[in-house]
């Protein structure tokens, strides 16, 4: 009893038609089941894939916490966890396009491809949030620079030279890298239509605006637990060759 009334924001009460709040506890779980999958997976692997594998699982672990705490946020004052959301990007996206160094590093990659993904995904959380949060009034200016970094990693895992290692590395490696590909291409494309839907613009008349966060939900658990998967899939069947 000492507990609850000293932490009283921790047993905020949801509503059973809050499906909003739903999607963020669901999300907490799904992520934290899927790290602790990763984590204890770490011994069957040898120090090639092991790195790649436990960063699969530091993503999700990540993001875990911080759904914990945004469904909190949500339960107790009906808004969207905006400033948690972003913490949780910028910690777990940069985290996900190191994912294509570590699996390309067979073929020779090297740090300037990681420096050149952590930058360009950095540039686009920073300048995303100033439009959401610190600057609405130019939100489509943020967003249109957010949106250039966002081209800005497709075009070098599609066209650039992450795709040009892949294709050097062949194989499993070259299967995972187009999968992972694919979600950076669909599955982030829910953010930026999320941004849009969420802040004031050219785009405003076309689109409207509403709450995306069950969107913004699933497509993170997608995502993050997808990405993890590819990446122990690769390792799995990297160790077997």
């Amino acid at each position: 009893m000492t507990k609850l009334l000293l932490f009283p924001s921790l047993v905020a009460k949801m509503m059973p038609t809050d499906y909003v709040g739903f999607t963020f506890f669901v999300g907490c779980m799904a992520m934290m089941a899927a790290s602790a999958f990763f984590f204890l997976s770490l011994n069957q692997f040898d120090k090639k894939w092991r790195t790649s594998v436990l960063v699969s699982g530091l993503i999700t672990f990540i993001a875990a916490v911080h759904y914990f705490y945004m469904r909190d946020y949500w339960a107790s004052f009906g808004e969207s966890p905006t400033f948690f959301r972003y913490v949780d990007w910028v910690l777990t996206v940069p985290l996900m396009c190191v994912e294509f160094y570590l699996i390309l590093k067979v073929a020779g990659a090297k740090t300037s491809l990681l420096w050149k993904m952590i930058i360009y995904s950095l540039v686009m959380l920073v300048t995303g949030y100033f439009g959401e949060a610190v600057d609405p009034a130019n939100a489509w200016i943020w967003g249109l620079v957010s949106g250039l970094a966002y081209f800005a990693i497709a075009y070098e895992i599609w066209l650039g030279e992450a795709s040009k290692l892949a294709a050097a590395a062949g194989g499993n490696v070259l299967a995972s890298h187009k999968i992972l590909c694919w979600f950076v291409l669909v599955g982030w494309a829910i953010y930026p239509l999320g941004y849009m839907l969420g802040t004031d613009g050219w785009y405003t008349s076309m689109l409207g605006k509403g709450n995306v966060d069950v969107a913004y939900n699933i497509a993170d658990a997608i995502n993050k637990i997808g990405f993890g998967l590819v990446i122990y899939n690769l390792a799995v069947k990297s160790q077997k060759d």
